[in-house]
């Protein structure tokens, strides 16, 4: 949730002007205009996310986890990458409720830090990820003998080190995510409360470092790899099944990779300009006010990342799909063995005679339950 400096008064921008003290930057002293369609708008979008998010991802993780065919670099990065997006989902239902009641957090200061944190965490651990993806294909297509030994122990210590790099980039979210009273608002919200002396420049400093670290420096990366496998794909057109092996997992990278840019871009140029009126490069109130009240939508629109992810695996993604096909049939096939096994117990207990043993009903209602279905 996106906030500024709520040390100004809500008044006309006139009046706004004359009391704004000398030592107050612009961008502190404009307007903290807020539509009330985010109220309304916001916690619907979040709720809709979290649902299919919550569904999708999870379908992805049992997958993962049910294979039985061998470990493989990508497979270890996508389980990490869903990950990442669960933790972020989990947090929606917080803001959510915050949003619908006019930014109102009644979650208490150690959630306001962690979901804050949580959200930080999983945006550079998503593309962080994507970006390892990336770098794999890369490996594996154009220098596919330099990296078959230790690939797997490689990829171990990359997800470490992923996962250790995006939680020092939420560390000043979590120092500084705290539960405020806004006197504009008359409500408790969770903001980023930076020290008051020099709040514009921790401000375009932690939006800069989203744009640089979360993004420009990531994509930089992704898109080099993808030029060079593109010109190792056109020398290499002889080996024409080779190369459509390659080509589909490539597309299914390439299809993350685009849905990541097309989700977090609007998030990204958004950021970069709040960054700039901080900086007071901007310096208008109409644009600065504009620009707070599109971030949350921009946010949104990253949030929804989380939830076409395993859309793409599934439409893109043949062999994923194939093994999500044969878990859904194989868990399908159970339950009705398993309602099956369940209506036959019933049946002979009516129709068999003898001693109390063999009629005894509990014997016969604990046999469904050692049936595969209910083994854990």
């Amino acid at each position: 949730m996106h906030f500024g400096n709520f040390s100004t008064t809500l008044t006309t921008e006139e009046s706004l002007q004359e009391l704004a003290p000398t030592n107050v930057s612009t961008r502190e002293a404009c307007l903290l205009r807020f539509s009330s369609h985010q109220f309304v708008l916001i916690p619907v979008l979040y709720c809709v996310i979290f649902i299919l998010g919550l569904v999708g991802n999870s379908m992805v993780l049992t997958a993962l986890c049910r294979q039985r065919s061998p470990k493989t670099v990508a497979n270890v990065y996508i389980f990490n990458l869903a990950v990442a997006d669960l933790l972020a989902l989990t947090t929606l239902p917080f803001w959510a409720a915050s949003y619908a009641n006019g930014y109102s957090w009644v979650f208490g200061s150690m959630m306001c830090k962690f979901s804050g944190s949580v959200l930080c965490l999983t945006m550079f651990a998503s593309i962080f990820f994507i970006t390892c993806l990336s770098v794999n294909r890369y490996q594996a297509i154009v220098h596919p003998f330099q990296c078959q030994q230790g690939t797997l122990e490689r990829a171990f210590i990359a997800t470490f080190t992923v996962w250790a790099l995006a939680t020092l980039t939420s560390l000043p979210t979590f120092c500084w995510r705290e539960v405020n009273y806004i006197d504009e608002l008359g409500v408790n919200a969770c903001i980023m409360a930076y020290p008051s002396e020099n709040y514009a420049t921790w401000s375009a400093a932690t939006a800069l470092m989203k744009n640089l670290l979360g993004f420009l420096f990531p994509m930089a990366i992704i898109l080099g790899c993808y030029i060079c496998i593109r010109v190792h794909l056109n020398k290499a057109q002889g080996f024409a099944k080779s190369v459509r092996v390659r080509d589909r997992v490539l597309k299914l990278v390439a299809a993350v990779v685009v849905a990541f840019l097309i989700c977090w871009l609007p998030f990204h140029v958004l950021t970069f300009l709040d960054a700039l009126s901080w900086m007071e490069v901007i310096s208008r109130c109409h644009l600065t006010s504009v620009i707070d009240a599109v971030l949350p939508f921009g946010l949104s629109m990253g949030f929804a990342n989380s939830c076409i992810n395993p859309l793409l695996y599934y439409f893109v993604g043949r062999q994923f799909r194939d093994k999500l096909q044969h878990l859904f049939k194989l868990s399908l096939s159970q339950f009705t063995s398993g309602r099956e096994t369940l209506s036959s117990s019933k049946t002979n207990s009516l129709k068999t005679t003898g001693s109390p043993k063999e009629a005894d009903p509990g014997g016969d209602m604990e046999r469904p339950l050692t049936h595969p279905l209910w083994v854990p």
